[in-house]
């Protein structure tokens, strides 16, 4: 089966359409279905009165189940799809959701919008929909800051790392990533609550992205017009975040651009002082974050170049 093929095709989809509201409305979300099974898992098996080391074996059962549960139901509909051009063309469509590429964009261009026209207010609300940062205490550089952030990581965690495993395991993979980033996104978190019962979602998700941070820092740095500073800015500062993934694209965006991200932020009322990425630049503006929206649709034209090009030699082979 040529899977590289398969996560072209789903990717060229989510590109055209998204994930149509209407759909959404009648039948919700692959990552909702998932999110409401590890919801299930945390309220019976995170026993709060348990033993440190009970909850972090609870958390690696949870992890366990539902990375599995999503691998075997896409395993076993692979197994089940017609044989041929029909097998790919389902793939893809089964893929289609599991790839974020255009709500990824579109969200970005809701804070966009209201912040290069001047609308401090419509932007804080739409950027509080992507970032977990208290955004009344952020100025329009901290809007534009935080919105860049977003759009570089999830670049990553959005679009490149499933479509990564996608094209190498093909709906199996992509499925599996997609459990992995959803239990790291709610358990895989330092709180009381789930620092013991997320640490194995939390590690697994960053093995899982090691690799696809490092692509999507490199497609951000050769889609920009300062590729060697972007790629300089990366080895030097992708160290100084506290994810040991996110600091790639991070960086390779910061030094695209020549603008600082990262640094001091508010969550929770606390102040989390994080250090900077690319300290000497300045502060990004709201034309900086409509450049960084164009340099994003430019890494992903080279992404989808590179499924293309896989496609093709798996074709010929």
């Amino acid at each position: 089966m040529n899977c590289a093929l398969i996560m072209l095709l789903a990717f060229a989809i989510d590109a055209a359409v998204g994930w149509p509201a209407a759909i959404y409305a009648r039948i919700g979300h692959p990552v909702t279905w998932i999110g409401a099974a590890i919801s299930s898992l945390d309220r019976s098996l995170n026993i709060e009165s348990a033993s440190g080391f009970a909850r972090r074996a609870a958390g690696a059962a949870t992890a366990l189940i539902i990375i599995g549960m999503a691998t075997g139901i896409a395993w076993l509909a692979t197994r089940l799809l017609p044989d041929g051009v029909a097998n790919i063309a389902l793939s893809a469509i089964l893929a289609w959701p599991l790839i974020a590429v255009r709500s990824l964009y579109d969200h970005v261009v809701a804070v966009a919008r209201p912040l290069s026209s001047g609308d401090l207010t419509a932007a804080r609300a739409a950027v509080a929909m992507i970032v977990g940062r208290d955004p009344a205490h952020l100025d329009a550089a901290g809007v534009a800051r935080a919105a860049i952030e977003s759009l570089a990581e999830n670049a990553s965690d959005g679009v490149v790392a499933p479509v990564f495993w996608g094209a190498i395991f093909g709906l199996p993979g992509i499925a599996a990533y997609k459990a992995i980033n959803t239990l790291d996104s709610m358990i895989g978190h330092r709180t009381p609550r789930h620092e013991a019962f997320g640490w194995a979602s939390a590690r697994i998700d960053d093995l899982a992205n090691l690799i696809p941070a490092r692509l999507t820092g490199l497609l951000l740095a050769v889609g920009s017009a300062r590729p060697a500073a972007a790629l300089h800015t990366m080895w030097r500062d992708a160290g100084h975040h506290r994810s040991p993934n996110a600091g790639w694209p991070e960086a390779a965006m910061a030094g695209a651009l020549d603008i600082r991200l990262s640094g001091p932020r508010i969550y929770d009322g606390r102040i989390a002082d994080e250090p900077w990425v690319n300290a000497g630049a300045p502060d990004p503006t709201p034309g900086d974050l409509k450049l960084a929206l164009a340099l994003y649709l430019r890494a992903m034209l080279l992404l989808a170049a590179g499924l293309a090009i896989l496609a093709g030699l798996w074709a010929i082979d």
